[in-house]
Formats: C-alpha cells, structure tokens, sequence
C-alpha cells in the first residue's frame, strides 16, 4: 500500500467523525439562539414585572405621602384647637379666679352686713338690767334715755331733769326703771323747790312698791317737803308711818330725830 492509499484510507475514515462533529456544531449553535430568545423574553418579563412594581412602590408611595400631608394637616389643626382650648382654659381660668374673688367679696358684705344687723338687734333687743335689788330685762334706747336723765340730775339741772324723767316716764310707764325714775323724778322736783308735786310723786313710789328700797327715804322726803311748806301736822303724820313701817331704816332714824326737833 502506497503512502497516498493510506493517506485517502485515514480521510476516509475521519469522514464520519467530522460529519458528527459538524452536526453536533449545528444542533449547538441552534439550540444557543433559542436560549437567548427565552433569556430575551425573560429579561423583558422581568423589566415588566419590575416596572409594574415599580409604578405600584410609586403609587403607594404617593398614597402614603398624601396620607402622612393629611395627617400633618390633621396634626396641624389638632395643635390650632388645641392652642385654641388652652387659651379658653385661660379665660377660664381667669373668669374662674375672678368669680373667687368676686364670691369673696360678697360673702364679705354679707358678713358685715349680717354683723351689722345683728349689732343693731342686740341694741333693739331687751337686756337683763340689775337695779336696787330687781332684776328686768330693758331695751337698749330704755336704758339709755333712763341713764341720760340720771345723768342731768347729777350735773344739777333739776329743771332738766324732771322733764327728762317725765318723758321718761311717758314713753315707758311699765319700765323696770319706772320707780327708780319716780323716785329721782320727785327728788328733782324738790331740788326746784316744787314741794308740792314732789309729793304726790314720793307718795306714788311708796304706793306702788311699798317693799322698795327707797321707800322708807321717799316717807322722809314727804315729810321734808310737808315742812318746807309748813305743814307741821302733816309732817308728823308721815314720819310717824315712817317708823311704823320700816323702823329698822336708816330713814327711820333720821326721821326720829327729825320728830323729836318737833316737840
């Protein structure tokens, strides 16, 4: 066998070999066009999904923003009332102190005016007055007209004096005070010298309240005026019941002494 016939034999049987490689190139290169397609449809797939993802992430993105400017607005006008209800609270609270200050005030009026009505009761209202021995109740403008009259007969007005105790007198005729006014009404009458109406008053204090401290002093003053208008008689008269009635009185030892200058 010539080098050539080998060389034809080795050629002619690589033929298959190369025919198989060849289509197995072919089957290659065709299959990789078909991968790219698909890769090309998925690469498209995806930026679709990716842009409608996207455009969701937008949307809800805006959605959110407009939600979170309406809830700054809701914030915003949150703050307003509240701003608002604080400063209404401070008007309150202003209109409250002033309403404290002014319920105050009142309560103080009326305090005063309650203690002034009651000062004015008490000086209406009768009191427990204690005189020679007896005790009474008086009202306040009693005893003060009844003090006024003492008052004018101490500083020697005996004018004065009796008019004060007859209006007394007057204007009070069942006043405890009545018969201790009697008695310095009738003293005030014989300090005028008027002896005989200080009589009838001296003869009224001892028919009245016989049992009186100054009655046996009122016999006596009786007695006085009896002689100052010289009527002896009836002097002797009167202190003669001067000692009947209360010999254990101091009037009635002036009285026997007085008797006794008589005979």
């Amino acid at each position: 066998m010539t080098r050539s016939t080998v060389t034809v034999a080795r050629i002619a049987g690589w033929r298959p070999a190369i025919l198989a490689a060849a289509l197995l190139g072919a089957g290659a290169a065709q299959a990789g066009l078909f991968d790219d397609d698909e890769a090309r449809r998925a690469i498209l797939d995806a930026r679709a999904r990716i842009d409608q993802v996207d455009q969701a992430a937008k949307a809800r993105e805006a959605e959110l923003t407009e939600q979170v400017n309406q809830l700054r607005r809701s914030v915003l006008d949150l703050n307003t009332t509240i701003e608002q209800l604080r400063a209404d609270l401070a008007k309150l609270r202003g209109s409250d102190e002033q309403l404290q200050r002014d319920v105050a005030e009142l309560q103080r009026k009326q305090k005063d005016v309650q203690q002034g009505i009651d000062e004015r009761l008490r000086k209406m209202e009768p009191q427990k007055v204690t005189l020679d021995g007896k005790e009474f109740l008086a009202e306040p403008e009693e005893t003060r007209l009844y003090g006024e009259a003492v008052n004018v007969l101490r500083q020697g007005d005996f004018a004065g004096a009796v008019n004060a105790f007859s209006a007394f007198q007057r204007r009070y005729p069942s006043s405890g005070y009545s018969t201790a006014a009697l008695y310095w009404l009738a003293n005030a009458q014989y300090g005028k010298r008027d002896y005989k109406d200080a009589i009838p008053s001296f003869r009224a204090l001892v028919a009245a309240a016989p049992d009186h401290p100054r009655a046996p002093e009122a016999l006596l003053s009786i007695a006085n005026c009896q002689l100052e208008l010289k009527d002896t008689k009836s002097a002797r008269r009167t202190l003669d019941e001067l000692l009947k009635n209360y010999p254990k009185s101091e009037a009635a030892q002036a009285g026997r002494e007085r008797l006794a200058s008589l005979k």
